[in-house]
């Protein structure tokens, strides 16, 4: 039996999900193999990067079950916590009440 499953890759400019046709017990670095990842990303480490299953954290030996969506995570350039942090320091108090005129 064939499993069909998805990979999903997303840059800022470019988003592509690529449909891929495998084997019964495939992993899921047989789906990023055979998605050609490497070839069509060539500035995007896709052996360093971090993979999930449907928004789900995995590991690369996890099996896969026909229908799942193999997703690849690009690394954070800000942590968006920390950014909030930061623009807040920079707030001044304001001088009019957020319940006045």
């Amino acid at each position: 039996m064939k499993l069909r499953v998805s990979v999903a890759v997303a840059f800022p400019g470019r988003q592509e999900v690529i449909e891929v046709e495998l084997e019964e017990g495939a992993r899921v670095d047989d789906a990023i193999a055979a998605a050609n990842v490497r070839e069509r990303f060539p500035d995007f480490d896709a052996a360093a990067a971090e993979v999930g299953i449907w928004s789900r954290p995995c590991g690369r030996d996890t099996r896969l079950r026909d229908g799942d969506r193999v997703e690849l995570y690009r690394g954070l350039k800000a942590d968006a916590k920390a950014q909030r942090r930061a623009r807040a320091r920079l707030k001044t108090a304001s001088p009019r009440s957020r319940s006045g005129p």
